[in-house]
């Protein structure tokens, strides 16, 4: 029988974590559990978990600090990560967003919901079959290990942010509308959750670089990966 997929509820409320865990283990979860944010890093580093879902507000190092530092790991840069918090405020989900986090969800919440939801992230986590890679300009994808090179050198993305690139990679240059990325690399298309879209994206320019040239927008409509024109 396979292992069941590990999940880290990182929360300083002891009943909280009680109740995440309960709900992640009837769903068919493993739990592992964390008070702190540095207690947190600790534990997914020595045994990766499948996702984590990590509070904003502890002691000593918060949420938006913790997933900063998990994302700069390489170690742990690809595990999808849910924010579960009570700072439900739209400022502090484009920050948890802006930190690297998947998906953010506020308290109070339904267990129901929140198992879904990481239902969810392991579904867009999950690379599928072994395929072999292409390349498109500066980009070189490889779909069997999920890596992409950019210039013949690694780029350190989340699963989310490959996906998103290698969407639009395979659009041959054409616009593709916010709803349909969402629906392809999220699971849904929610308009209300085209924030998330944007601050992904901003964040996959900020990796690129001087390649960031090649996602354009469409102004109200979407993004497209186009070679840039000529200065």
């Amino acid at each position: 029988m396979p292992d069941k997929p590990l999940i880290l509820v990182a929360d300083d409320e002891e009943d909280v974590r009680e109740l995440v865990c309960l709900n992640l283990e009837q769903a068919g979860f493993a739990t592992t559990e964390a008070a702190t944010g540095l207690e947190a890093i600790d534990r997914a580093k020595k045994r990766l978990p499948a996702a984590i879902v990590l509070d904003v507000m502890m002691p000593g190092r918060d949420g938006f600090r913790t997933c900063e530092a998990l994302r700069q790991d390489p170690v742990t840069t690809r595990i999808p990560i849910l924010m579960l918090t009570a700072r439900g405020q739209t400022q502090d989900r484009i920050a948890g967003l802006q930190k690297g986090a998947d998906d953010y969800m506020a308290k109070p919440f339904s267990p129901k919901e929140l198992v879904l939801r990481v239902q969810g992230l392991l579904r867009r986590a999950d690379p599928g079959p072994a395929q072999p890679g292409f390349k498109i300009g500066p980009f070189e994808f490889d779909l069997a290990n999920v890596k992409l090179s950019v210039l013949g050198e690694i780029m350190p993305l989340t699963l989310l942010e490959f996906k998103l690139l290698h969407l639009l990679a395979t659009k041959n240059g054409a616009v593709v509308d916010r709803e349909t990325i969402l629906r392809e690399v999220w699971g849904y298309s929610d308009q209300a959750r085209t924030r998330t879209l944007d601050t992904h994206m901003k964040r996959l320019r900020e990796k690129l670089g001087g390649c960031a040239e090649w996602l354009q927008t469409a102004r109200g409509y979407g993004y497209m990966l186009k070679e840039p024109p000529a200065s």
